[in-house]
């Protein structure tokens, strides 16, 4: 057994491991152990499919000590006059270098790839079997909460027939060419990721195919822009958050009212959403998918045949030989997982608290980690929000997001390190906001005036829920 010690041990290497120890390191003088079963930072960036972007601007992704992109605006496609959206392989090369050129030169990070983190600060390499027990003077570090989960790692829950072929978004660019009837399966992101994928190379939309079990609520991209150029967009659009929530008088008319505001987006008119997973979408992509008439809704698959797909309801829907099927029902992250307290006496658990900014809110769990002295004050600082699964969940997860601002703001120091975090890229847009500018210190002035009438009416409504 070999002997290591440091502060901290982290397990896994992705982005909210790396954000965190990030923002230790220019907050501590602490020490770090890293532990991944992955070749490289990053976490599931390994694992992703080739036409990966980020859902949101890469401004707004990262750690919070280097910028991710350069701020471009995309001049083509469907994201053409939104802020650049990182592909994988950036993102894969982004994290690398993090480690490579911050984290390592620091020596006070070693980094422990291809190793199988056991409990009890023990690991074993993959490669080697090699054995090693950490001495950790302060805590575990988990940043696997999320669990996060990509169709290239993932078992699919249903049967294929011995003709069918089924792959991953992983193989699509590769195996699509032998094929001229494609068949998505899943309704998330990934699914929708795979469609535009199949329609902007050139597919007949007429001989695509949708298994949608849930429709999505999708925030409307132009709302997530974190540059000075869209403010009415993404600060009046925060204005309109609050409205809404405030006027609201169940979940369905709060999300009637953030459309009618195109805050929230459906890619379906007739469809009423029942899902919404902070998918973010630009109007482009949302005419893509339109374009698709061929949606079946009968739930989720059990089983796919040469010629007839089952569904779990009992109900079947005709298959046509020769078609691709695409499995996309991977679920990114562990959606609705009942929370743990982050701070405990061994233990932080990096859960969101800005959800869904999950690198912001490793950031600040990492600054109140290293600010305050007692679990309890940190653990009253950065309350988990939940991940929503559904419309209602938003709704919680929103208020949870008011919640932990409203304790952030309550510290002086806290409040402006939060305000001035390069992932925070809203708070940068509202500081340096022209004052002298009637229309934005307008929008300012509904934000104030409706914040705490929102959160009122969004624990009534939430309440309401339960009960």
């Amino acid at each position: 057994m070999n002997k290591l010690s440091a502060d901290y041990l982290v397990i896994g290497s992705g982005a909210v491991s790396m954000t965190f120890v990030d923002t230790m390191l220019d907050e501590s003088d602490a020490t770090f152990i890293i532990v991944d079963r992955h070749h490289l930072p990053g976490g599931h960036w390994n694992d992703a499919y080739p036409f990966v972007r980020l859902h949101q601007p890469s401004a707004s992704y990262g750690v919070a000590s280097r910028r991710l992109g350069s701020d471009r605006i995309d001049e083509s496609g469907s994201n053409k006059g939104y802020m650049e959206l990182a592909s994988g392989a950036e993102v894969s090369a982004y994290f690398e270098q993090i480690m490579r050129e911050r984290f390592l030169p620091s020596g006070r990070v070693q980094y422990f790839p291809m190793c199988d983190y056991k409990g009890d600060g023990k690991f074993t390499s993959l490669l080697s079997g090699k054995q090693f027990e950490v001495a950790i003077e302060k805590k575990t570090i988990d940043g696997t909460f999320f669990q996060t989960s990509v169709p290239s790692t993932h078992k699919r829950k249903y049967e294929t027939g011995e003709k069918v072929v089924c792959i991953t978004p992983n193989e699509l660019p590769r195996r699509a060419s032998e094929f001229r009837h494609f068949t998505v399966v899943g309704a998330g992101k990934t699914g929708m990721d795979a469609l535009v994928w199949l329609l902007d190379n050139g597919a007949d939309p007429d001989k695509m195919r949708w298994i949608c079990p849930r429709d999505s609520w999708l925030i409307n991209r132009e709302t997530t822009q974190p540059s000075a150029e869209f403010f009415e967009q993404a600060i009046g659009g925060f204005a309109h958050q609050l409205e809404a929530f405030a006027a609201a008088s169940s979940v369905d008319d709060a999300f009637a009212r953030l459309e009618d505001t195109a805050q929230m987006l459906r890619i379906d008119k007739s469809v009423w959403p029942t899902m919404c997973h902070y998918a973010t979408i630009s109007h482009g992509e949302i005419e893509q998918l339109r374009r698709i008439k061929n949606v079946l809704r009968q739930g989720r698959v059990s089983r796919i045949d040469e010629n007839e797909i089952t569904f779990t309801s009992g109900e079947t829907a005709a298959a046509k030989p020769g078609t691709l099927y695409i499995d996309c029902t991977a679920t990114a992250v562990a959606f609705s997982r009942e929370s743990r307290p982050i701070y405990e006496q061994d233990r932080i658990t990096i859960q969101p608290v800005r959800s869904p900014l999950v690198t912001l809110s490793a950031a600040i769990i990492a600054y109140v980690e290293a600010r305050f002295e007692t679990d309890a004050q940190k653990n009253q600082m950065c309350t988990p929000v939940v991940l929503a699964d559904t419309p209602a969940e938003y709704m919680v997860s929103f208020l949870g997001n008011m919640m932990n601002q409203n304790a952030w703001s309550q510290d002086d120091a806290v409040n402006k390190w939060v305000g001035t975090c390069r992932l925070n890229a809203f708070g940068k847009i509202v500081r340096e906001a022209d004052r002298s500018d009637p229309a934005k210190m307008k929008i300012l002035a509904r934000i104030k005036e409706n914040a705490m009438p929102a959160a009122m009416n969004l624990q009534k409504l939430i309440n309401e829920q339960a009960a």
